[in-house]
């Protein structure tokens, strides 16, 4: 997929303004490069194909969840935290326990005008007690798949959806993770890397 092609995946599912302000996300993410190390540098000119489509991909995904906040675990950059949160209208916290990558997030929250749907919890997500249980959970490149529902198990219940890309191993961490944990889980594949899988789970609890 070409950066011009992405635009037009993102403009052609959710509108004209989003992609505008999508477009503000990615100034703030390349200014913000040269101060600390967000996102790989080769991917700086692949922000459309490479990251803001592989997040967007998600939301369809979760189409059915509960009305309720996206957690999105372990942010860093804001992705798909920050990208989720401008295409969506659906509440969004953003758990990240790295100061400047925090620091970051409340500021692109603060320069997009999406404070009133967008949350920056500074904290590590095992420490997190959310009010109410998460209708989505998302991570990306965060921890295997065992070790993530172990982490987040407290924040969801029997209605979260989770969608978390986890690249060509995907299905193995299913595999894996099943010998603790029971649920409906199954692998999509990637729109943006076809080899990488993307676990999408319902019903998540310990066996």
């Amino acid at each position: 997929m070409t950066e011009d092609e992405a635009h037009g995946w993102i403009r052609d599912r959710f509108g004209v303004s989003r992609e505008t302000l999508l477009g503000r996300y990615a100034e703030l993410l390349r200014a913000e490069a040269a101060h600390q190390n967000l996102i790989a540098a080769s991917t700086l000119d692949t922000l459309w194909s490479r990251h803001f489509v592989d997040s967007a991909q998600l939301i369809p995904l979760a189409a059915d969840a509960p009305r309720g906040a996206w957690i999105d675990v372990g942010s860093g950059a804001g992705l798909p935290g920050v990208v989720a949160a401008i295409l969506l209208d659906r509440r969004v916290v953003l758990v990240e326990p790295r100061a400047r990558r925090v620091a970051f997030l409340q500021a692109v929250a603060a320069e997009l005008n999406l404070t009133s749907r967008l949350t920056v919890q500074p904290s590590k997500i095992e420490s997190y007690r959310p009010t109410n249980r998460a209708a989505v959970i998302s991570a990306r490149a965060v921890a295997q798949l065992t070790q993530l529902l172990e982490s987040t198990i407290h924040c969801t219940d029997s209605s979260t959806v989770w969608v978390l890309p986890k690249g060509m191993n995907a299905q193995l961490e299913v595999e894996a993770a099943q010998h603790a944990w029971q649920g409906m889980f199954h692998v999509e594949p990637s729109i943006t890397q076809p080899e990488s899988g993307i676990v999408v789970a319902r019903g998540v609890r310990p066996r």
